[in-house]
Formats: structure tokens, sequence, C-alpha cells
């Protein structure tokens, strides 16, 4: 039977121009093939790096029609050898699958209703819209009904220590159309010791991208609701995928350490 073609791409890594950064090939394979063709067709393209591709889930091919996100195996061949990992190669290889469609840049959703019923509980019985999981931080995304349910909310901080995720969960919802805000969060990480941090930046990354593709705009004013609260300007710049947050600061206290 003839081998299915692969597709191939070749990506300058670490750069915003053609023929600068580092170049790698990057393949998608949807068979396996054996050691000995994944080593000859890098020593046929004769990169520093060629990267293979290969799916490790049954999805369907739009990420946006499934609950299950897609997941990829990442080998990295010189033109003589197997190597254990290569960062340029990799950028390459997450360019190559974000530019396809073959993986969303939103946060995913893969949750079941027992996950669901889990995590609601820990929120103190918060009526729960949606779940997902953000791809950097390892955080829970749970959608409410409104932005008076983050304010009202009453977290159960031993139970958020038993969801799924390794950092914390972030909640959030459209803000009220009065306040003057897109939406409001909050964000609790018990598991590190910090119950509720008043104002997430990192959290806020996430909720850029998520808030962006829902609103249909690039700029948006978020209110932590957090008891101290605080607002962040957001910028989400699509083309060098880079989230801008800004805000305002004020000393509150200054003094000198003696030891």
């Amino acid at each position: 039977m003839a081998k299915k073609p692969v597709k191939f791409s070749v990506v300058d890594a670490f750069t915003e121009s053609a023929f600068k950064g580092n170049p790698a090939a990057v393949c998608l394979l949807e068979e396996d093939r054996d050691d000995k063709w994944h080593q000859a067709l890098a020593a046929e393209f004769n990169l520093s790096e060629t990267c293979y591709l290969s799916r490790l889930t049954d999805s369907v091919s739009d990420p946006a029609l499934s609950s299950t996100p897609a997941r990829f195996r990442l080998r990295w061949f010189t033109p003589v050898t197997e190597v254990d990992l290569c960062g340029h190669a990799t950028l390459a290889a997450a360019s190559t699958l974000f530019k396809s469609g073959l993986v969303s840049t939103d946060p995913s959703n893969e949750f079941n209703s027992a996950d669901a019923s889990l995590i609601s509980n820990a929120l103190g019985g918060a009526s729960v819209i949606d779940i997902r999981r953000t791809t950097v931080t390892d955080d829970l995304l749970v959608l409410l009904p409104s932005g008076k349910a983050v304010v009202d909310l009453q977290p159960q901080y031993d139970e958020i220590k038993k969801c799924p995720g390794t950092r914390g969960v972030i909640v959030t919802a459209v803000a009220p159309p009065e306040s003057g805000y897109d939406f409001y969060s909050r964000f609790f990480c018990p598991t590190h010791g910090i119950d509720e941090d008043p104002v997430c930046g990192s959290a806020h990354c996430a909720l850029a991208s998520y808030w962006c593709n829902k609103l249909g705009k690039c700029d948006l004013v978020a209110y932590a609701a957090s008891p101290r609260g605080g607002t962040i300007n957001i910028h989400l710049d699509e083309q060098n995928q880079r989230v801008l947050l800004r805000g305002k600061a004020v000393t509150v206290m200054e003094g000198t350490v003696l030891v």
C-alpha cells in the first residue's frame, strides 16, 4: 500500500523576517514511519534540525469542534542523529500547528460532568457555564453567569486544592454594562500558599486570549474583583502573539532594612 504524502514546512524560528533566525523543517506524519526514514529525510533537508509531529489523540481536524485538545508527539533529528530536545525546532513546530489550525490558541475545554460538579462545589456551589484549562500556567478558567456572581463567590480553598490543574482557578464573567469594564475575574491559588491573588497578571494573559476572542476586540479593560480590587488595561497583539498589560501603581510605604 502506498504511503500517505507527508506535508512539511520550513520555518525560520526566533525571527520576524524570512531567511533570518534559525531554520527547521517540520513534518506532519499521518502514519508511522521507521527511524531509518526519519533520519534519511533529515539528511535530505540538511538543516540543523528536522522535527516530526505525530498526532497522539483521536480528535476531529477542527479543534473548535472537539472537546478533546489535539496532542502531538515530537521528535527531533539532525542530519546524522536523533536528539533529545531542540528549542528552535519546537518553536517552529508550535508555529506550524497554530497556523494550520490543528491546535487552538484558546484555553482548551476537556472536562466531564464529574469535574464540573467538583469545581462548582469548590466555588461554593456557583453556577458554572464553561470550564477551560489554560495551556501555559495550567490553571482552570471557569466562566460564571455574571460579574455579580464573580464578586459574590465564596471559594472553598480546601476543595480548590483538589481541582484539576497544577496551579489555580480563574473565575470570570462578562462585566455589567454600566461598569465601564469588559470582564470581571478572580484568581485562587491555595496550592501555592495564596488563597486569593488580589490582581494576577499571569491569569490576565490567559483571560486576554479568551475574552478578546469572545468579545471580538483586542483592547480590553478588566476588573479584578477581589476584595482589594484592581484595574488592568489589556492589549492582545495577535500578530506577534503577545499580551500587553498596563496599570497604575501607588507607593504606600518606604523604609530601610538594617540587617
